[in-house]
């Protein structure tokens, strides 16, 4: 059921919480923001209120402090960066709820910004404690979430709030929403599902929902060394999940009933260290030796890969083919992201290292669309109703 926007609700002169995801990377020395995309993907969000005169109060978590005040996590430099791409003043708070936010949000007038302070550095965020959600909301007549990156979690400021106002979708929501709606039951077809990263057990629901759905499957990174396990090869000392041993024989015959290819890698660059300058070299996945690490998917298998993909008009693309963090076990994620940017084809990056890596080679702009939800973005395509979208206001 489509949600109501924005663009469905009165904001002139309402006060208005507005969730995001302005969690964006900082530099350790400086603490500086390495990366604004976050904040500029919620901008016409922002604007759209400014521009019909609400009084935007925005709230969103940053980094990690387990419910404790953090001086670097504070939300000081991402309210100075949100009002150097608005070119707007934009205000902030010593917290995110309490007298003194009160009071500040009592002095806002039409179009004025307020950000509020890091959500979790109250435990009770989380912990979507109905006491802290009812708080948050008491600040504002409505509430409208633009923060899909934090859409799979049931916390106050993204579930616990939409029950004590008016709840809907900001626009960048609502993108995500169709873009991911759009891949589940209407793709243009051939379409398949390049899945990497370290671990099945991350993934597999995942790959369960898309083997009904997809034309083909496409498995690199760390997580083929499980596949590949089952099928009796040699692989090291990569990481197996003998506990998912059992699941991926099974997803391996189910493929084969459905008739779906699901192609694992043919080659691979190995390591016996997982560190920078390690020596490498390139092997057939059929002749690991015992005492290497997987580290990047080979030449051949980037190869076979791009072949596959060349033919298909719909790709979605999560996870790493490589450990991507050490630039030599890098190449396969890199050539995988250079060759989707070249398609005529719907290329969808499913939030996550995917976008990190696209972002950082500056090839969003030439993706369909790159997710700012990876958790979000992989629940949803396991066909799971994320609790910060079932709160909000349907449509009809």
């Amino acid at each position: 059921m489509p949600k109501k926007t924005v663009e469905d609700i009165e904001v002139k002169g309402k006060k208005v919480l507005l969730r995001v995801d302005f969690n964006v990377p900082l530099k350790i020395n400086t603490g500086a923001i390495s990366d604004d995309s976050r904040i500029r993907a919620s901008l016409p969000t922002v604007r759209y209120l400014v521009d019909h005169k609400a009084k935007v109060i925005i709230c969103s978590h940053l980094g990690r402090p387990e419910g404790k005040v953090v001086e670097n996590l504070r939300m000081a430099p991402i309210a100075e960066r949100l009002s150097q791409l608005m070119g707007l003043p934009v205000s902030t708070a010593s917290d995110c709820i309490g007298r003194e936010v009160e009071s500040k949000v009592g002095t806002l007038k039409e179009g004025d910004i307020l950000v509020l302070e890091n959500l979790r550095f109250h435990p009770e965020e989380e912990e979507d404690d109905a006491g802290f959600a009812r708080k948050l909301a008491s600040l504002a007549d409505i509430y409208v979430n633009d923060a899909f990156g934090t859409a799979h979690r049931a916390h106050a400021s993204t579930v616990g709030v939409a029950k004590y106002l008016p709840a809907v979708a900001g626009f960048l929501m609502n993108k995500e929403l169709a873009v991911m709606e759009k891949l589940l039951h209407n793709p243009e077809r051939p379409w398949v599902c390049l899945i990497g990263g370290a671990k099945v057990s991350d993934k597999i629901e995942l790959l369960q929902n898309m083997l009904k759905k997809v034309d083909m499957l496409l498995v690199g990174g760390g997580m083929a060394a499980t596949f590949l396990n089952t099928q009796g090869y040699e692989v090291g000392h990569s990481l197996i999940e003998g506990d998912k041993l059992g699941l991926a024989k099974k997803l391996l015959q189910e493929a084969k009933e459905w008739g779906v290819p699901f192609l694992l890698p043919i080659d691979a660059v190995v390591a016996e260290e997982i560190r920078v300058g390690a020596p490498t070299r390139v092997v057939p996945t059929s002749s690991i030796p015992a005492g290497s690490h997987i580290v990047d998917i080979g030449p051949k298998s980037i190869e076979l890969f791009h072949g596959e993909l060349r033919r298909c008009r719909t790709i979605m693309w999560n996870g790493p083919m490589g450990i991507y963090e050490i630039p030599q076990f890098a190449q396969g994620t890199k050539s995988i992201a250079k060759f989707l940017s070249t398609l005529n084809a719907t290329t969808i990056i499913g939030g996550g290292s995917s976008a990190e890596v696209v972002e950082a080679m500056g090839l969003t702009d030439k993706m369909t669309h790159v997710s700012t939800g990876g958790g979000a973005s992989l629940r949803f395509l396991e066909g799971v109703t994320l609790p910060g979208v079932k709160v909000l206001l349907d449509k009809k």
